[in-house]
């Protein structure tokens, strides 16, 4: 069977994955700083003022210059999507299929170099980097193919039953029209992939505002459409502050929808500015999680630690999926802690670039920040450091923003760090004296995206029935709490981790991209429309011969 990368598959790849990404990596380095355009009705635009994107790994590094767009450009770019619209929406949906696949094709063919670009980026280590390449196509293949299978979700409904007439229903689901994709910097591809794919595919337009931190590898990810073949103004990038360029894409009465991911405090602004409007337009919503990880006494604790090391330290804890809580049943909880703290004390922190890395920098100065603000308050608060506690310093991590994996234990439960996701590398952990304890702990937060749980098999039945979360796992040493994967585990939350109640890369998602109409026609019993025949008008003549006649 040959390998197929997922971020189940990834800890185990085959020696061609890693020769290359060298490869990629090298070649990269030496093309480094270029100006890169906005894409706006697939001409390159550019502003008049530019950024340096620096990379987190080594900020002396200027990776490329980017374009620090404005309202106008945003304005600029709805008009092109409001423009390509009713031949987009009117293209066959073969034909917008045949597209997405194409464009899906392209990553695949460069997932070397965007990967590359990725890890400097972002700051992830290789295997998550080109395993969120990966993600993207298979989220835009999928996305085509619940197109496919659904044949256009055109359905025939139930017909009415009239006599002498034949009465037809049909059920068809049509595009809105503009689409805004606004995405984060942790997963740049797949979080503006996954909706883009779905949106193009459903026949809408999108204009893609994606993260400052993250806005060249988005750039990379856009021009795949263009070299795809998409018709003008179907695809439109543009980068720029979210205060000003991203504020006048949110206010904008010319959207037709939008797709958010990204924190809560500002997701809930975003859902709230776009209610004010003259009529609903959809608004798809992720929104993070504080994602529990409950541990039984009958667990098998090397499951369990290998499981919860590999979801609380990913991409440096900056997971909207990320372990950040583990509930622990008394019996076992010594065990486990050592377990873990010996797994967690063997993870290699530095350059993502390098094969051995698991743990590159955090994304910026503000997250490096919080790393050393909330490790103060853990110690205020009477937690315990099992592990890390601190930000890295000498060589290579003066240049960066590194942080130690940290594993936090005696907090207590009522600290308001157990509800808050500080999206870093910290994970507390909590002892409880049975699981039905450990749940109401585990469900006490406003938020619901992913959860994980290691024990017996009736216990496990029990974990899914009781579990407040989107996408839960049992008993899982690739990733406790994450690792989903379009056609596999489809990706989104309950409560205040997601609005629409459907998971990404899912049976259900593109058709949140779309609006419902039926179509009922009925006809006479013939085979023709029932029609009402006008009377014929009598000649003028004839008319006035006749009121001659009555006088």
């Amino acid at each position: 069977m040959a390998f197929k990368l997922t971020y189940a598959t990834m800890f185990n790849p085959p020696e061609d994955l890693h020769k290359g990404f060298d490869k990629a990596v090298a070649t990269l380095k030496q093309n480094l700083g270029k100006e890169w355009s906005m894409i706006i009705d697939n001409k390159d635009v550019y502003a008049d003022e530019k950024w340096d994107d620096r990379s987190p790994v080594n900020t002396d590094w200027v990776l490329a210059k980017m374009q620090k767009g404005n309202a106008g450009h945003a304005h600029q770019a709805i008009e092109a999507a409001r423009r390509a619209f009713p031949k987009w929406s009117h293209t066959p949906w073969q034909e917008r299929v045949k597209l997405v696949r194409k464009a899906a094709a392209l990553l695949e063919k460069r997932i070397f170099d965007l990967g590359a670009a990725m890890a400097l980026e972002v700051g992830k280590n290789r295997m998550e980097s080109l395993g969120d390449v990966q993600e993207t196509a298979d989220l835009m293949y999928y996305s085509a193919l619940m197109m496919e299978q659904n044949k256009g979700f055109v359905k025939p409904m139930g017909k009415d039953p009239l006599v002498g007439y034949n009465s037809t229903n049909v059920s068809v689901l049509r595009p809105y029209g503009g689409w805004l994709i606004i995405s984060p910097f942790n997963f740049p591809f797949a979080l503006t992939g996954g909706p883009t794919g779905a949106a193009l595919t459903a026949g809408n337009t999108v204009v893609i505002k994606p993260a400052t931190d993250t806005a060249w590898v988005v750039r990379l990810y856009a021009e795949c459409f263009r070299d795809a073949g998409f018709p003008d103004g179907v695809v439109n990038f543009v980068t720029g502050p979210g205060s000003t360029l991203g504020q006048a894409l949110v206010d904008s009465h010319e959207l037709d929808g939008a797709t958010f991911t990204g924190s809560f405090d500002v997701g809930m602004k975003l859902f709230r500015d776009f209610a004010q409007r003259n009529y609903v337009r959809p608004v798809i919503l992720e929104l993070g999680g504080k994602n529990p990880a409950i541990v039984s006494r009958h667990a098998n604790l090397e499951d369990a630690t290998t499981g919860i090391m590999r979801s609380a330290f990913g991409l440096q804890g900056q997971k909207c999926s990320a372990a950040s809580r583990v509930i622990v049943e008394e019996p076992v909880y010594e065990k486990f802690i050592s377990m873990l703290k010996e797994k967690t004390n063997s993870l290699v922190i530095g350059d993502p670039t390098e094969r051995a890395t698991y743990l590159g920098p955090v994304i910026n100065q503000g997250s490096y920040n919080d790393f050393k603000n909330f490790n103060e308050e853990i110690s205020q608060g009477g937690g315990n450091f099992l592990t890390g506690g601190h930000v890295k310093t000498g060589g290579i991590f003066d240049q960066g923003y590194f942080c130690e994996p940290t594993l936090v234990t005696d907090l207590p439960f009522e600290h308001r760090l157990w509800q808050y996701e500080m999206f870093l590398p910290i994970t507390t952990i909590g002892k409880v004296s049975d699981l039905d304890q450990a749940m109401k702990i585990a469900n006490n937060v406003n938020y619901g995206l992913t959860a994980g749980f290691y024990g017996s098999e009736k216990e496990t039945a029990w974990f899914f029935d009781k579990i407040e979360a989107g996408v839960t796992y049992a008993n899982r040493p690739q990733g406790a709490t994450t690792g989903a994967w379009p056609g596999f585990q489809p990706f989104g939350g309950w409560k205040g981790s997601g609005a629409s109640g459907k998971n990404g890369g899912g049976l259900y998602y593109v058709p949140l991209y779309m609006h419902e109409q039926i179509q009922t026609l009925v006809k006479h019993e013939n085979g023709k429309a029932k029609t009402r025949k006008a009377p014929a008008k009598k000649p003028v003549k004839r008319a006035a011969k006749k009121a001659a006649q009555r006088k």
